[in-house]
């Protein structure tokens, strides 16, 4: 066959050029009309509705079915929407890196590739039949994003190593600023937040799966870790392109208050609630990473008790000028690293779950918690969840329906503020109220083993309620006398 351009090698050469310099083209054309000069993220964050309400599910695909792919997670869909989930936030659904990777499958926290998709997990078309099939279900979905550090095969290695940080003249993996040590996370390297193309290139690619792959936001792991003017730079081009969700994985008050995200994680208050379980006598695991709230404060551990929530809330009230917390008994850290919420919080695991999902804040519940799985999954290769008969899925609708009908628990300012209910023992029992437009709801949670019979001494909580999840009704008196029983819990509707 005669050859049409006797040069073809230099031909294909220069289309490869052109066509890598048009992609390069449209990724800066894609920040340069998405980037405001100025943020005014203080003043106008560019949030959704629906989350003034929602409740968060944390989906585990790798553990999730025995497919583990997203085909055979979207048969779950309809139980979950039952179950009054609204929004679903996706562990990282990106390809691992295989380079020095943990285990047999690796973490799901190393990165290969920004724009592509685990094949594990499907392809893009998948993802795609998926987010129809969420958003057509009346449900949102986040995905996980890992901006601090990427795997080591990712392709910025090779072709930018300029976007990494560097130590003695390599690449590293992530260093504790205060120690000057290695955190550990020998799988993955560390991201330079210096270099502003490698910023640009990090905001096009979350761009990408908003603009391409329908996301409604993102779970960011290690925020914390990033600086905060890097996320004044990304949401005001993030929140151009639409409503967003951001939530950030730290407890950082500064990208809260900026208006960059709109929830970060309750850390400090589950590590109280941890606390208050093994003081209790309650946590049977002895390997439980719990905060040292109260050894802090020169307390000794078994002297914690229900009165620190309203520390750690003073706290938070003081700290955050706008946004609210995440609120959980486990996530997919606390189940692989800490123990499940039984391990945890043993025989108040349930009492917990109520305290959360009634508190101020948007409740979480992780992969498998509907059917009370006492178990801690595999981090770095395959498991599965054992369904059995999803035990406590009534359990939790009937909190997630009474939060979506009553306005007084939604999240944040949009729901009531939390009132303390004081009773003749606030060590071991915490009572509340929250009120909203004429909503009114009263929760009373024994947190302790033993039972309890208090009177209610103060606050404005006097009426006729129904209790959730008996349907039997309740007048609340002022002076009134109330029987708890170990980890037990009340939970009224006005």
């Amino acid at each position: 066959m005669t050859l049409r351009y006797p040069n073809l090698l230099s031909l294909l050469a220069a289309l490869l050029l052109i066509t890598t310099a048009c992609e390069r083209r449209v990724d800066e054309e894609m920040l340069s009309t998405t980037t405001p000069e100025t943020s005014d993220l203080a003043v106008r964050p560019n949030i959704p509705d629906w989350h003034k309400d929602a409740v968060i599910y944390e989906v585990n695909t790798r553990i999730y079915t025995p497919e583990g792919n997203f085909a055979a997670f979207q048969e779950h869909l309809p139980r979950l929407a039952e179950m009054g989930v609204d929004l679903l936030w996706f562990m990282p659904v990106h390809p691992v890196s295989e380079k020095n990777r943990k285990g047999e499958l690796g973490s799901p926290y190393a990165v290969a590739d920004y724009r592509a998709v685990n094949p594990d997990f499907g392809t893009k078309e998948d993802f795609k039949q998926l987010m129809a099939a969420i958003h057509a279900a009346g449900m949102h979905a986040i995905i996980d994003w890992v901006p601090n550090h990427t795997g080591w095969d990712n392709a910025w290695i090779t072709e930018h190593p300029d976007f990494y940080t560097k130590k003695d003249g390599e690449i590293t993996d992530p260093i504790n600023p205060d120690t000057g040590e290695s955190w550990g996370w020998t799988d993955v390297a560390d991201l330079n937040y210096d270099n502003a193309e490698m910023r640009d290139s990090m905001i096009a690619a979350m761009a990408y799966w908003v603009r391409e792959m329908d996301v409604d936001g993102f779970r960011v792991d290690v925020a914390h870790g990033v600086p905060v003017d890097f996320w004044e730079q990304a949401a005001n081009a993030l929140y151009a392109i639409e409503p967003l969700f951001l939530l950030s994985e730290g407890a950082v008050p500064a990208i809260v208050n900026n208006g960059a995200f709109v929830m970060d994680y309750g850390w400090e208050m589950h590590h109280t609630l941890n606390e208050i379980a093994k003081a209790r006598g309650a946590n049977r695991n002895v390997q439980t990473d719990v905060s040292n709230i109260a050894r802090a404060e020169g307390e000794e551990m078994d002297e914690v008790t229900a009165l620190a929530i309203d520390e750690q809330l003073a706290k938070q009230r003081a700290d955050y000028k706008r946004g609210y917390k995440m609120q959980f008994t486990s996530n997919h850290d606390e189940n692989a690293w800490a123990g499940t919420e039984f391990q945890r919080m043993g025989d108040g695991a349930l009492a917990f779950a109520v305290l959360t999902a009634t508190f101020d804040g948007m409740p979480l519940i992780y992969s498998g918690q509907e059917s009370g799985i006492d178990r801690q999954y595999e981090f770095f290769k395959k498991d599965q969840l054992e369904w059995g008969d999803y035990k406590y899925a009534d359990f939790y609708k009937t909190l997630f329906d009474l939060k979506e009908r009553h306005q007084a628990l939604w999240n944040g300012e949009y729901g009531g503020e939390l009132k303390k209910i004081e009773t003749s023992n606030d060590e071991m029992v915490y009572a509340f109220t929250r009120e909203k437009n004429g909503d009114k709801v009263a929760v009373m949670i024994n947190l302790s083993g033993e039972p309890q019979r208090v009177t209610l001494d103060g606050g404005d909580f006097a009426g006729t309620y129904t209790e959730v999840f008996s349907d039997q009704a309740m007048e609340l008196t002022e002076g009134m006398a109330v029987e708890l029983e170990p980890w037990g819990y009340r939970v009224l509707s006005k």
